[in-house]
Order: structure tokens, then sequence, then C-alpha cells
């Protein structure tokens, strides 16, 4: 990894990224983590903290009928990074919830490279930012259906909060499908609090600082509802409310 070249502006996968910041860490990057997920498992790996050179990158193999899944929250960095390449076997099943919540000037972002390589595996990538001051939460999400995989269910949903005018969301989904019978979606927003929400809720005697709490305590929770442990769903959902309440 350290003798590969400094990524620039022309590789799509860090058009967004803080060049400058990835530089000063580039020479001491870890390799990427290597996991094999065997046929017939279930493993499930939590991210909430980012080691000092604010980059994770993750290489996983999904054998047939297994499924990996992996959740995220990323804030506290002036820039940081994870990035997760993940091979689908037959009938496996990758499921990614990240939350990105940046305030200030930092650069956040996550991203994902998932190849459907045999047929009739799925993946969901659910991404939830909120994004105050000038920050920036970025996600580039690239999904590849090889010419065999059929019956391939992929989705990407990825929204945004801005809670600012002057922070910024970036949102890159990209298809390669060389398969005929397949299901593949994305969707992307990029929003502001509803106003007209916040005034229903103020009607009802909450007030506005409560009722802005609820409304973006809900929207981060979409990343972390699908975690089946509900002790691991509860410590995320927690943390992020704390970290919510440090985004004005």
């Amino acid at each position: 990894m350290n003798a590969l070249a400094l990524p620039t502006r022309r590789d799509e996968a860090w058009r967004y990224a803080d060049l400058a910041a990835v530089e000063r860490v580039w020479q001491d990057l870890a390799p990427a983590q290597t996991l094999h997920v065997p046929e017939g498992s279930h493993e499930r790996l939590r991210v909430d903290e980012l080691p000092d050179s604010g980059i994770l990158r993750y290489d996983v193999t999904v054998a047939g009928n297994a499924r990996f899944d992996l959740h995220c929250l990323l804030t506290g960095r002036d820039y940081g990074r994870v990035e997760i390449a993940v091979k689908l076997g037959d009938g496996a099943h990758f499921e990614l919830g990240g939350a990105i919540l940046a305030r200030g000037e930092q650069l956040l972002e996550i991203v994902t490279d998932v190849e459907h390589v045999e047929p009739g595996g799925t993946s969901k990538q659910t991404v939830r930012s909120v994004l105050a001051n000038t920050a920036t939460g970025s996600f580039l999400g690239k999904i590849g259906v090889a010419r065999g995989a059929q019956k391939t269910d992929a989705a990407q949903s990825v929204k945004a909060m801005l809670l600012d005018r002057g922070a910024t969301a970036n949102a890159v989904p990209q298809l390669e499908i060389f398969a005929d019978d397949v299901k593949c979606a994305h969707g992307a927003t990029v929003g502001e609090l509803d106003a007209q929400a916040l005034f229903y809720m103020a009607t009802r005697g909450l007030p506005p600082e409560v009722a802005r709490r609820l409304m973006l305590q809900a929207f981060i929770a979409d990343a972390f509802v699908s975690i089946d442990d509900d002790g691991a769903r509860e410590a995320l959902e927690t943390k992020a409310q704390g970290l919510l309440e440090g985004l004005k």
C-alpha cells in the first residue's frame, strides 16, 4: 500500500477527499483489513472511532449464503474516511448503515465498492448525514454486478440534512451492471429540517429545541435500524444523540 502513488482528484473515489490530510498519513497508512465471512455465517462490525490516521479500510469477501453487516458512526475528526470493498458470493448479503455527524470545517466520508460476483446476492446501504457550519459529508458508493450474477438485488439510500447554508453534502452512486435479471436502485436527497413539521410540533406544545432534536434523532436512527443487537443499536444511537447536541 505504501508503495502506491498518492491519490489525486482524477481518482473517482478520492474526488472530495482532503488530499492534504491524506498526504500527511499516506506513508504510515495501515493496509486494508482483510476479512472473510465463511459460508452460511453472519458477521458484524461496528465502527465509532477512527484511528490516528483518520482512515479505515476494509477488504471483505462474503461466501455463499453468508452475511456481513457494517455499521459506522463518523464524527470528531477534521478529516475521516471509512472505505470498504466487498465481494459477494452466491446468495450472500451485505448491509451498511452509516451516519456522518460533522460541524466546523470537518470533512467526513464513506466510500464503498460492492461487487456482486455470483447469483442471488443482495446488498443494502443506508447512509444519513447531519452537517453544520461549513462541514462536508460525502458518500461515494459503487455497485458492480458481474455478467453471471443474475437475481442480484442491490439498493442504496443516501440522505443528508444541512443545518447551515454553508454545509455541503456529496452523494455519488455508481452502478455497473452486466447482468439482465437484477434489481438495483439508488436514491439521494439533500435538504433542511422541515419547517412545517417543526411548526406542527410547536403547535402541540414542544419547544423548538426539543422538536429539532427529535427530528434529527429519528433521521439518524435510520442508519442503525438494521442492527439486530438491541444493546449495540442503543449504544450507537445514544452516542449519536449526544453528538447531535453539539451540532449547533
